[in-house]
């Protein structure tokens, strides 16, 4: 779990829409990599995206958001229900979430 810099309804809206027009962008996504589907949410503390990635659909990515004073703190999960994936490939996949929540998204708040 990490701080993100802004309030939890924030954060919330970022994951949900992470292509809004009207805000800045961070979802930089790579070659292999494909636009999240929400497959739910419940505002302003939970968000559950399918998988970024193309050879791992059944991939889910869950963000619980806490508020904490005026900024929030912010959990992903990585959730594989299927054959676990390499070692390499698992820390791939880290890698990228950590690239695009706790660098990526924390930039686009002034972060």
């Amino acid at each position: 779990m990490r701080s993100q810099p802004a309030p939890a309804r924030v954060v919330w809206a970022s994951l949900i829409r992470p292509r809004d027009p009207v805000a800045r962008q961070w979802l930089d996504l790579l070659d292999d990599e494909v636009d999240p589907q929400i497959l739910d949410c419940l505002e302003p503390s939970l968000v559950v995206w399918s998988s970024l990635w193309t050879d791992r659909l059944d991939e889910r990515i869950r963000f619980d958001i806490e508020p904490d004073g005026y900024e929030s703190r912010l959990r992903w999960t990585l959730l594989t229900p299927g054959p676990q994936p390499a070692a390499s490939r698992i820390g791939h996949m880290r890698f990228r979430l950590n690239v695009l929540v706790n660098e990526r998204l924390r930039r686009s708040y002034g972060q």
